[in-house]
């Protein structure tokens, strides 16, 4: 998601007087909306939508962080060998 400085970028004062152009804004590109005060980043408005994806997407990562720390070390089966065992377990 690549974010446009020329409209993206708005100030507090901005939003304020221009609450429906900046949410309308969001929803037609789906794209944050970086606030400013004096200048300086301050908050980001994201549409819910894409935040949901978001924070989806966020969770997944946090779920394979474990197994890609198990991969560095060394702690795997190939897929191969695991189907044999489960296999030989089960009587298949």
């Amino acid at each position: 998601m690549l974010i446009s400085i020329t409209e993206d970028i708005r100030s507090i004062t901005d939003l304020k007087r221009n609450t429906n152009s900046v949410l309308d804004q969001i929803h037609k590109t789906k794209r944050p909306v970086i606030l400013t005060v004096n200048g300086k980043a301050e908050a980001v408005l994201v549409d819910a939508k894409e935040y949901e994806k978001i924070t989806n997407a966020f969770n997944l990562l946090k779920l394979l962080a474990p197994a890609e720390e198990d991969v560095k070390e060394g702690r795997f089966t190939e897929a191969k060998e695991f189907l044999q065992g489960f296999k030989r377990g089960k009587e298949i």
